[in-house]
């Protein structure tokens, strides 16, 4: 069976004292969560060690944004993998696309961070997605097959998962069809070589469309932006039908 993930990307949003008040709201609403469920909060550096502490015991895991490849070093502004399983981060962003685009993010780099995820006991969720001129272009296909061979050079897909995320889709309002989203993700499952890896779609995963994409039968979770801020909306998507 694959695992069901629904992951929140908070990106550059929440204060500590923010996200206190988003887990008071937020975490009732998981009584009614079902157990196979995996729920995580892909919080800012700044506020994991406190969020981590508030999950304690609970059914939610707690994701970072980012990762180096490095275990230490003279690499200003980077989180390394144990600064991390050190205060409870089970989880990992890499390659997301807002990376690749303002940050300079390749994808030599993207397999670095992957490696040294897994070494260190946690969990990637890789992000592999086109742009708008990509899609018209009739690449969508071509560019994430490439990503993917580069990217997954050496990496445990056992211990992966793969977020599935066209570019033009994020924070647009413009959300990707279901059933294309399907499509892409089992295209994706075709080139991998341990199937049951679990493979998220993000893009506009909003309360209003979640029930529709986890009814695909290729998509196993959401990686959700906007809509993972507000507990109320969050906790639709956690519980959708």
């Amino acid at each position: 069976m694959r695992k069901i993930v629904i992951a929140g990307n908070w990106k550059m949003y929440k204060t500590q004292a923010e996200s206190l008040e988003f887990l008071q709201g937020f975490m009732p609403s998981l009584e009614q969560t079902p157990e196979a469920r995996e729920v995580v909060l892909c919080a800012p550096f700044t506020a994991l060690s406190l969020i981590s502490k508030n999950l304690h015991g609970s059914r939610v895991q707690l994701g970072a944004q980012n990762v180096h490849w490095e275990v230490q070093g003279a690499y200003t502004g980077e989180i390394a993998a144990p600064m991390l399983t050190e205060i409870g981060v089970r989880y990992a962003i890499v390659g997301h696309s807002e990376r690749r685009q303002f940050f300079g993010e390749t994808d030599e780099t993207v397999n670095k961070r992957l490696i040294a995820a897994q070494a260190h006991g946690l969990t990637p969720i890789l992000c592999v997605g086109e742009t708008k001129q990509q899609r018209d272009a009739g690449e969508t296909e071509a560019l994430i097959s490439m990503q993917l061979e580069k990217d997954l050079v050496k990496v445990d897909q056992q211990n992966l998962i793969i977020a599935y995320e066209p570019i033009w889709a994020i924070g647009t309002g413009d959300t990707c069809e279901a059933s294309e989203a399907n499509r892409v993700i089992g295209l994706i499952r075709s080139q991998l070589s341990y199937p049951d890896t679990p493979i998220q779609y993000g893009g506009s995963v909003k309360p209003n469309n979640i029930d529709e994409i986890m009814a695909q039968p290729e998509i196993d979770g959401a990686l959700v932006g906007g809509a993972s801020l507000e507990p109320g909306s969050f906790a639709r998507i956690v519980n959708y039908q």
